[in-house]
Protein backbone atom coordinates (compact mmCIF):
# COMPACT_ATOMS: atom_id res chain seq x y z
CA UNK A 1 0.00 0.00 0.00
CA UNK A 2 1.02 3.19 -1.33
CA UNK A 3 1.40 5.87 1.87
CA UNK A 4 -0.45 8.88 1.67
CA UNK A 5 2.76 11.11 0.08
CA UNK A 6 3.53 8.80 -2.46
CA UNK A 7 -0.08 8.86 -3.65
CA UNK A 8 -0.03 12.40 -3.44
CA UNK A 9 3.06 12.98 -5.68
CA UNK A 10 1.85 10.01 -7.82
CA UNK A 11 -1.91 12.09 -8.30
CA UNK A 12 0.28 15.31 -8.99
CA UNK A 13 2.57 13.57 -11.63
CA UNK A 14 -0.58 12.54 -13.27
CA UNK A 15 -2.79 15.80 -12.66
CA UNK A 16 0.47 17.63 -14.80
CA UNK A 17 -0.06 14.93 -17.68
CA UNK A 18 -3.51 15.72 -17.87
CA UNK A 19 -3.12 19.30 -17.75
CA UNK A 20 -0.66 19.02 -20.58
CA UNK A 21 -2.83 17.06 -22.71
CA UNK A 22 -6.59 18.69 -21.78
CA UNK A 23 -5.51 21.97 -20.23
CA UNK A 24 -7.84 23.24 -17.80
CA UNK A 25 -10.80 20.81 -19.29
CA UNK A 26 -8.97 17.59 -17.57
CA UNK A 27 -11.68 16.42 -15.17
CA UNK A 28 -11.12 14.67 -12.29
CA UNK A 29 -12.87 11.81 -13.78
CA UNK A 30 -9.88 11.72 -16.77
CA UNK A 31 -7.89 12.34 -13.64
CA UNK A 32 -8.96 8.89 -11.49
CA UNK A 33 -9.13 6.69 -14.73
CA UNK A 34 -5.75 7.39 -16.06
CA UNK A 35 -4.49 6.97 -12.26
CA UNK A 36 -6.85 3.79 -12.14
CA UNK A 37 -8.30 4.77 -8.59
CA UNK A 38 -11.51 5.80 -7.96
CA UNK A 39 -12.23 9.69 -7.48
CA UNK A 40 -12.96 9.14 -3.95
CA UNK A 41 -9.41 7.90 -3.32
CA UNK A 42 -8.11 11.25 -4.89
CA UNK A 43 -10.67 13.16 -3.12
CA UNK A 44 -9.22 11.96 0.11
CA UNK A 45 -6.21 13.54 -0.54
CA UNK A 46 -7.36 16.49 -2.43
CA UNK A 47 -10.13 18.94 -1.64
CA UNK A 48 -10.77 19.50 -5.51
CA UNK A 49 -8.93 20.19 -8.52
CA UNK A 50 -8.09 23.96 -7.61
CA UNK A 51 -5.88 22.16 -4.83
CA UNK A 52 -4.49 19.89 -7.26
CA UNK A 53 -3.81 22.83 -9.56
CA UNK A 54 -2.30 24.62 -6.78
CA UNK A 55 -0.10 21.73 -5.78
CA UNK A 56 1.41 20.91 -8.78
CA UNK A 57 2.58 24.65 -9.24
CA UNK A 58 3.99 24.49 -5.57
CA UNK A 59 6.17 21.12 -6.87
CA UNK A 60 6.95 22.97 -10.62
CA UNK A 61 8.29 26.14 -8.01
CA UNK A 62 9.94 23.44 -5.58
CA UNK A 63 12.22 22.13 -8.45
CA UNK A 64 12.95 25.05 -9.91
CA UNK A 65 14.46 26.19 -6.78
CA UNK A 66 16.07 22.76 -6.08
CA UNK A 67 17.51 23.64 -9.64
CA UNK A 68 18.26 27.40 -8.89
CA UNK A 69 20.38 26.02 -6.16
CA UNK A 70 22.45 23.81 -8.08
CA UNK A 71 23.51 26.72 -10.47
CA UNK A 72 24.21 29.12 -7.43
CA UNK A 73 26.50 26.68 -6.12
CA UNK A 74 28.53 25.89 -9.48
CA UNK A 75 31.72 27.59 -8.65
CA UNK A 76 32.14 26.28 -12.50
CA UNK A 77 30.61 28.64 -14.19
CA UNK A 78 30.62 32.69 -13.59
CA UNK A 79 27.88 34.67 -12.60
CA UNK A 80 26.95 36.01 -16.23
CA UNK A 81 26.27 32.11 -17.15
CA UNK A 82 24.77 32.19 -13.68
CA UNK A 83 22.15 34.35 -14.75
CA UNK A 84 21.41 33.20 -17.78
CA UNK A 85 21.00 29.39 -16.53
CA UNK A 86 18.47 30.44 -13.74
CA UNK A 87 16.14 33.19 -16.32
CA UNK A 88 16.18 29.97 -18.88
CA UNK A 89 15.71 26.93 -16.78
CA UNK A 90 12.62 25.15 -16.44
CA UNK A 91 12.90 21.94 -14.34
CA UNK A 92 13.83 18.97 -15.75
CA UNK A 93 10.25 16.87 -14.69
CA UNK A 94 8.44 19.91 -16.64
CA UNK A 95 10.41 20.02 -20.16
CA UNK A 96 7.51 17.68 -21.68
CA UNK A 97 4.49 19.74 -20.43
CA UNK A 98 3.03 22.47 -22.57
CA UNK A 99 3.24 25.27 -20.23
CA UNK A 100 1.52 27.71 -22.31
CA UNK A 101 -1.59 25.98 -20.47
CA UNK A 102 -0.88 27.53 -17.46
CA UNK A 103 -2.26 31.49 -18.96
CA UNK A 104 -5.16 29.89 -19.66
CA UNK A 105 -6.22 29.37 -15.94
CA UNK A 106 -6.23 33.72 -15.81
CA UNK A 107 -9.98 33.02 -16.83
CA UNK A 108 -11.02 29.64 -15.58
CA UNK A 109 -9.27 29.49 -12.11
CA UNK A 110 -7.95 33.05 -11.47
CA UNK A 111 -6.71 32.26 -7.91
CA UNK A 112 -4.36 29.38 -9.41
CA UNK A 113 -3.04 31.72 -11.69
CA UNK A 114 -2.74 34.24 -9.00
CA UNK A 115 -0.91 31.45 -7.16
CA UNK A 116 1.64 30.70 -10.33
CA UNK A 117 2.25 34.61 -10.61
CA UNK A 118 2.95 34.79 -7.01
CA UNK A 119 5.74 31.88 -7.28
CA UNK A 120 6.76 32.98 -10.01
CA UNK A 121 7.64 36.40 -8.34
CA UNK A 122 9.26 34.55 -5.68
CA UNK A 123 11.79 33.30 -8.07
CA UNK A 124 13.36 36.03 -9.27
CA UNK A 125 15.27 37.02 -6.06
CA UNK A 126 18.63 34.80 -6.98
CA UNK A 127 17.78 36.71 -10.45
CA UNK A 128 18.21 40.17 -8.34
CA UNK A 129 20.87 38.75 -5.95
CA UNK A 130 22.78 37.59 -9.45
CA UNK A 131 22.17 41.01 -11.04
CA UNK A 132 23.37 43.14 -8.03
CA UNK A 133 26.77 40.61 -7.97
CA UNK A 134 27.30 40.81 -11.42
CA UNK A 135 27.52 44.94 -11.26
CA UNK A 136 29.31 45.20 -8.03
CA UNK A 137 32.32 43.19 -9.83
CA UNK A 138 31.63 44.60 -13.21
CA UNK A 139 30.45 41.72 -15.44
CA UNK A 140 26.94 43.84 -15.97
CA UNK A 141 26.00 47.08 -16.28
CA UNK A 142 23.53 49.04 -13.74
CA UNK A 143 20.33 47.86 -15.10
CA UNK A 144 17.17 48.04 -13.59
CA UNK A 145 15.42 44.95 -12.23
CA UNK A 146 11.89 45.80 -12.28
CA UNK A 147 12.54 46.92 -16.05
CA UNK A 148 14.40 43.46 -17.03
CA UNK A 149 11.65 41.46 -14.53
CA UNK A 150 9.05 43.41 -17.07
CA UNK A 151 10.70 42.66 -20.14
CA UNK A 152 11.56 39.25 -19.44
CA UNK A 153 7.53 38.34 -18.07
CA UNK A 154 5.85 40.26 -20.98
CA UNK A 155 8.00 38.24 -23.66
CA UNK A 156 6.29 35.19 -22.32
CA UNK A 157 3.12 36.33 -22.00
CA UNK A 158 3.24 37.34 -25.55
CA UNK A 159 4.33 33.87 -26.62
CA UNK A 160 1.56 32.51 -25.18
CA UNK A 161 -0.89 34.95 -26.16
CA UNK A 162 -0.19 34.96 -29.45
CA UNK A 163 0.78 31.30 -30.44
CA UNK A 164 3.93 31.97 -31.54
CA UNK A 165 6.19 29.42 -30.06
CA UNK A 166 2.87 27.10 -32.09
CA UNK A 167 3.33 28.47 -35.34
CA UNK A 168 7.26 28.48 -35.41
CA UNK A 169 7.41 24.84 -33.86
CA UNK A 170 9.50 26.08 -30.72
CA UNK A 171 9.19 25.11 -27.38
CA UNK A 172 8.72 27.05 -24.36
CA UNK A 173 12.59 25.46 -23.06
CA UNK A 174 14.02 26.78 -26.27
CA UNK A 175 12.04 29.87 -25.77
CA UNK A 176 13.11 30.81 -22.61
CA UNK A 177 16.68 29.78 -23.19
CA UNK A 178 17.03 32.11 -25.88
CA UNK A 179 14.99 35.37 -24.25
CA UNK A 180 17.73 34.64 -21.11
CA UNK A 181 20.35 34.52 -23.65
CA UNK A 182 19.04 38.16 -25.57
CA UNK A 183 18.50 39.86 -22.10
CA UNK A 184 21.74 38.81 -20.28
CA UNK A 185 23.92 39.42 -23.51
CA UNK A 186 22.28 42.75 -23.49
CA UNK A 187 23.49 43.78 -19.88
CA UNK A 188 27.09 42.69 -20.24
CA UNK A 189 29.03 45.47 -19.85
CA UNK A 190 31.19 45.63 -22.61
Amino acid sequence: MASNNELRVRILDEAARQFDKKGIKFTMDDLARALGMSKKTIYMVFEDKRQIMTDTIDRFFEDAFAQEQEILNDESIGVVEKLRRIIGSVPERYTQNDLTQLYVLKEKYPSVYRHWQRCRENYWNSVQMLLNKGIEEGFFRPVSLPILKTMFQSTIEQFFQNDVLIKNHISYREALDEVASILVTGIINI
